[in-house]
């Protein structure tokens, strides 16, 4: 039964990484996991340790610091309506400090103009500069540098 002890200490080491979120109790959680499957085919314990250590230090080594980098690495990909920053819009209707309206990736969007002293005229091309709420702030193609 020795392969069930090795399950219990892996067990204990993946719920204690669950909390501490340090990528270092999981690894030897997983290590724990393979001196149980060495345990089940019949090795003795100096196998099973030996397996441990082995399986620990790889992790430790090799997949520590990959799964670090992996998780400091911001994502590529921008969600909801941070992906429509920096999207060309067309006007619609009149866009000023206060109101306005344009058709952003084939919807229409509450607009407002970046520039308080702007008027964009209708057919105007502006890019969105920010969204706040369901309002996008605009400034005009023509004028960007």
């Amino acid at each position: 039964m020795p392969w069930f002890i090795w399950l219990l200490v892996a067990a204990v080491l993946g719920a204690a990484e669950f909390f501490t979120l340090t990528l270092f109790l999981g690894l030897l959680a997983g290590a724990a996991l393979v001196a149980a499957v060495v345990a089940g085919v019949g090795v003795g314990l100096l196998g099973q340790l030996v397996a441990l250590g082995v399986a620990a230090a790889a992790g430790l080594v090799i997949v520590r610091p990959v799964a670090l980098r992996h998780r400091e690495q911001q994502p590529l990909v921008r969600e909801g309506s941070d992906a429509l920053i920096g999207k060309r819009a067309e006007v619609v209707q009149e866009v000023t400090a206060t109101r306005g309206l344009i058709r952003l990736s084939g919807e229409e969007w509450s607009a407002r103009a970046l520039d308080e002293s702007l008027v964009i005229p209708v057919g105007a091309l502006v890019d969105v500069m920010e969204i706040e709420g369901a309002t996008a702030v605009v400034y005009p193609r023509a004028l960007l540098p």
